[in-house]
């Protein structure tokens, strides 16, 4: 069954008909074939005489058309990326001498006319060796196959025997080049490449929170994403019902990376921000200095909120009197106020027990119906509910609450502020989020994102927020305790993905721990996993910005390279922004993208030293083309981002572009880390001490 090691760097076209590789190429253009059948029988269906009316044929039609766009093929991009010869059928007695079978694996499943499988989806269990079979284990594997592509063509194929005692372990020549291959266009996926303990992160089941602590270049936002790929196909009913998400830290970064899922056959995930999430009707205008950002993002201010929500309840004085008909029924004040205490004991939510509490005082009338020989029924019971003396009671007791309006008292009216923080925050923390000038309604006031996140959580002690089936956080280090609650509440009944990097972390508020990021998101059982291979950044550019970490996160262990090639690193004087350009035509002749990251104020002069020079640009997140392949980049930007190749101007610009030292190193170690294949670092100024 297995056939002889291959050099990947054999030209096919020099390879007689009938040789391996030749062989493949046909089994390619048959799977190509074979799926362009599965959709032709797709666009072929005929629903007008399937749907009982307009709306299910409008749903139907909906499904076809995302079915439609999940079987297109993408002619760049690799219908199979590896084959598994297996020594015996999976699943059967291996006792019983069975007869091994050959899967190929690739992005999607497709099958022939019969229904035979002429692909395998990645994600199915007998793809699994693919990533973690190895020597000491070959998991029943006599042969492991790579291919390698061009344009979408196979050009190459490398063999691993892994049941061959015979055959030495060897590290994948094909895989290196995958992982080195030019970037050019959106974030591509790493199906292809991913490793075992990557593989056990995407695999991971349903019920679990795992957070994923990977520095620069290990992979971490592709395997969050392959996971959400693996959970669609593992669980797609399930989350079909309830939901998934991905939550990045900006525009251009979602931007960046939405290609990715489609190109694995899902197209159902939403994509947002934090912001987007919290976005409750009001308009942020406004921003917060970074004092008053700390103390509004620290968990210590949902108790203030609890506190201000729940105030507005008041315990009952008078009886209410309920007249129906000649009859008049009376709950005295002792038994009103029983009832709400017991709902303020529950701790349910403030909307749910108001909701609640008519229910009551009518069910308490009803005992007394009861007890005097009537029958009343449900409808009795609502109808008491609904009388106008329980209303007025309701309204008295526990009058509604407008978030909105509740945020805007606490940040304006001292007094009520300090009545709901005392002993939680201290006079001057207080004073710092009280807003100087007063304001006169929700919407004419400058509210800030910080803001948009108290709002959601006062919305959420009110009426409970919608929980998803799976939600992927990444760039989460950057996340206060507070929108980290956020988040949470998105999930309540899900589960979570987390990535991030504590080094990167680059806001006044960055997580300290993952442990305290898990509590604040609700999951403290969440599995902590840390990637350390680094499969993106050369061995010499990682080298040179880890002279960082000990004054950014102490203790964090260093990205180690697994590139066999070390990159092109240089770091050299650019007395003016001319120099700078001249460092980007000369990346620039290299094939795949360019990133100039520079300090956000640094910007405007760089690009019109671009235009001058008529070199054409991009904006973080716009997708490179054959004619422009050079992005300017804020480094405010650049984090999740990555190049080809990477100018980075004037390194301590960035370290001072931000509001202290140890952030601006932060945002400096991102910037560093963005380049896959080369770094030209230009300065005039000194460079930072703790690079040198």
């Amino acid at each position: 069954m297995s056939t002889p090691a291959h050099d990947p760097l054999t030209d096919p076209h020099t390879a007689p008909a009938d040789d391996p590789l030749s062989r493949e190429r046909s089994h390619l253009a048959s799977s190509r074939s074979a799926l362009r059948a599965m959709r032709e029988d797709v666009e072929s269906l005929d629903i007008s005489n399937v749907t009982a009316n307009w709306v299910n044929a409008e749903v139907l039609a909906r499904q076809i058309d995302e079915r439609i766009k999940a079987l297109a093929d993408l002619s760049d991009t690799p219908l199979f990326f590896g084959r598994l010869d297996y020594l015996h059928a999976p699943g059967a007695d291996r006792a019983e001498g069975a007869d091994g079978e050959r899967f190929y694996i690739g992005r999607r499943h497709v099958h022939d006319h019969d229904g035979d499988p002429m692909v395998i989806d990645w994600r199915a269990p007998v793809s699994q060796p693919f990533y973690r079979a190895s020597k000491k284990d070959p998991m029943d594997i006599a042969l492991r196959r790579r291919f390698g592509y061009t344009r979408g063509d196979i050009t190459a194929y490398e063999d691993e025997h892994l049941s061959d005692p015979a055959e030495a372990a060897r590290t994948s020549k094909l895989l290196q080049q995958e992982i080195e291959r030019p970037r050019v266009g959106p974030m591509r996926d790493i199906v292809a490449t991913i490793q075992p303990e990557q593989d056990e992160i995407v695999r991971s089941g349903l019920g679990g929170t795992v957070c994923v602590q990977g520095g620069p270049g290990t992979g971490k936002t592709a395997v969050g994403l392959h996971r959400v790929a693996y959970l669609l196909y593992a669980h797609r009913e399930r989350l079909a019902r309830t939901g998934t998400l991905v939550i990045g830290p900006n525009r251009s970064f979602l931007h960046y990376i939405e290609q990715v899922l489609p190109a694995l056959g899902e197209l159902t995930v939403q994509q947002a921000t934090v912001d987007d999430l919290v976005a409750t009707g009001v308009d942020v205008r406004g921003t917060d200095d970074a004092p008053a950002a700390v103390i509004k993002g620290d968990a210590r201010m949902a108790e203030v909120l609890r506190r201000a929500v729940y105030a507005h309840v008041t315990l009952p004085t008078e009886p209410v009197v309920v007249v129906r008909g000649s009859r008049r029924w009376r709950v005295p004040a002792y038994e009103l106020e029983s009832i709400v205490r017991e709902l303020l004991d529950r701790g349910i939510r403030y909307g749910a027990a108001r909701e609640a509490l008519p229910q009551r005082i009518a069910h308490a009338v009803l005992v007394q119906m009861e007890r005097s020989g009537e029958a009343p029924d449900d409808r009795v019971q609502d109808s008491v509910a609904r009388n106008a003396a329980v209303k007025a009671v309701v309204k008295q007791v526990w009058p509604p609450v407008d978030p909105a309006k509740l945020v805007l008292r606490l940040l304006t009216d001292a007094d009520f502020l300090a009545e709901h923080a005392a002993g939680i925050l201290d006079e001057d923390e207080q004073k710092t989020i009280v807003w100087a000038k007063p304001v006169r309604s929700v919407k004419s006031a400058k509210w800030s994102a910080a803001d948009a996140v108290l709002i959601d959580e006062t919305t959420d002690l009110v009426q409970r927020t919608h929980s998803l089936g799976h939600v992927v956080l990444d760039e989460a280090q950057d996340l206060s305790p507070m929108q980290y609650r956020a988040v949470g509440r998105r999930c309540t009944t899900g589960s979570a993905t987390v990535l991030g990097d504590l080094a990167q972390g680059t806001t006044p508020w960055a997580t300290r721990s993952w442990d305290e990021a898990l509590a604040h998101l609700g999951k403290t059982d969440g599995v902590i996993e840390e990637l350390t291979a680094g499969f993106r950044v050369p061995t010499d550019v990682i080298t040179y910005a880890s002279r960082l970490l000990p004054h950014i996160a102490p203790g964090l262990a260093p990205v180690a390279s697994v590139r066999e090639n070390p990159g092109f690193f240089e770091v050299r004087t650019a007395e003016d922004t001319a120099e700078v350009v001249a460092a980007c035509e000369e990346l620039l002749r290299n094939e795949g993208s360019t990133g100039l990251i520079a300090a956000d104020a640094r910007v405007p002069a760089l690009a019109e030293a671009l235009t001058a020079a008529g070199i054409g640009y991009l904006a973080p997140g716009e997708e490179t083309t054959a004619e422009t392949r050079l992005t300017l980049v804020p480094a405010s930007l650049a984090k999740g981002l990555e190049y080809d190749y990477v100018v980075l101007d004037e390194p301590q610009a960035v370290v001072d572009g931000e509001p202290d030292e140890r952030t601006g190193l932060r945002r400096l170690y991102v910037s560093l880390t963005r380049a896959v294949s080369g770094l030209i670092v230009t300065h005039g100024a000194p460079l930072p001490p703790q690079l040198t």
